[in-house]
């Protein structure tokens, strides 16, 4: 019988081994940080969100460049994570987002000549009429709103807007709370009643004539994603094929359910439309959720978008106690025939 000798492990090997394990561990880390981004990126990309469970999670595509960002930085700056063909996948992931999401947060720099009639205008879902009417009658006057338009206001909540002052402020009204939105106005409204496309439930319209100026306003509110991709998807298409018709002075505003990077709100703006957030480089405008102590607002549902025969001027989200959206306020001026685009 013989002895067998064995060699210790060198010391190199003993260093060698865990390094490697580290770094395995620490690359499938990154790769699985990076599948969200990845994978919102081809749904992006390809418009996959339309009529999909994919409209749900594309909301948060700002929030995966954001996470893209930093899974690159972690792999620059980790030694064990450095390498070169993994940092270029990365980056080029990352410069994907970026051309994606940059052109919503340049401001177009269009300008408003001095002669031009502005107009303020603000949107709120109402979430079933448990706005604080108090409250909101104040932000309409304290930021001079001209019209306003509210979703999911039942018949009680109307009352409870006039009892709170409402209809000194804002004397003429299109109220159709039976189709869960209306408009209010500071001046006179002309051809008012509902839309006749096909959408869950009608959208209620009207024009506001100022210093001679008729501009159309459509009160949106569209079905939701979560309960029924298509049927939302049927929705947006609708409202495109309306702003396809619609005169250069038109506003739409309202609660979409829909964020800029859904493929349905691309094809509503390709119909001739402008988000005044995109325009004026606020793309990232975030209206929903409120109202809860430890969740802050994550995602914009809530826009106003306009014709051609307008500009947006400035925009805000201002919050109203009592229900889960911000109030968009948004100050557009009406353009004269030379000042409009082609």
């Amino acid at each position: 019988m013989t002895d067998t000798v064995t060699d210790p492990p060198l010391d190199s090997d003993r260093r060698r081994t865990p390094g490697r394990r580290g770094r395995s561990w620490g690359t499938l880390g990154c790769g699985v940080a990076l599948a969200l981004p990845a994978v919102l990126l081809v749904v992006r990309l390809t418009g996959l969100d339309a009529r999909t469970p994919f409209a749900m999670p594309i909301v948060l595509f700002p929030y995966s460049a954001v996470l893209g960002v930093l899974v690159l930085g972690l792999m620059t700056a980790v030694p064990t994570l450095r390498s070169r063909w993994a940092i270029t996948v990365v980056a080029a992931l990352v410069i994907a987002h970026v051309v994606l999401l940059a052109p919503r947060f340049v401001p177009a720099g269009r300008s408003v000549p001095e002669e031009s009639v502005e107009l303020r205008v603000a949107t709120l879902n109402t979430n079933g009429g448990k706005a604080d009417p108090h409250a909101l009658v104040k932000l309409i006057r304290t930021e001079r709103i001209d019209v306003l338009a509210v979703e999911q206001m039942p018949s009680a909540g109307v009352d409870a807007l006039d009892d709170a002052g409402l209809g000194a402020l804002m004397p003429y009204r299109e109220l159709h709370p039976e189709y869960d939105s209306s408009i209010y106005s500071r001046h006179p409204l002309f051809e008012g009643g509902t839309t006749h496309v096909d959408t869950a439930w009608a959208q209620t319209t009207a024009e506001v004539s100022v210093d001679g100026h008729r501009v159309r306003f459509v009160a949106v509110h569209t079905y939701y994603p979560l309960g029924d991709t298509r049927r939302w998807a049927r929705d947006m298409a609708a409202l495109a094929s309306m702003a396809r018709r619609s005169e250069p002075d038109t506003v739409f505003l309202g609660d979409f359910n829909a964020s800029l990077d859904h493929a349905p709100m691309r094809d509503l703006l390709a119909a001739g439309l402008t988000d005044v957030h995109g325009e004026l480089g606020r793309g990232w405008g975030r209206t929903w959720p409120v109202g809860h102590a430890f969740v802050p607002p994550l995602i914009q549902l809530d826009h106003v978008l306009h014709g051609s025969g307008l500009a947006g001027v400035s925009v805000s989200e201002l919050n109203v106690p009592g229900t889960d959206h911000r109030a968009v306020v948004a100050e557009l001026a009406l353009l004269p025939a030379k000042g409009r685009a082609n």
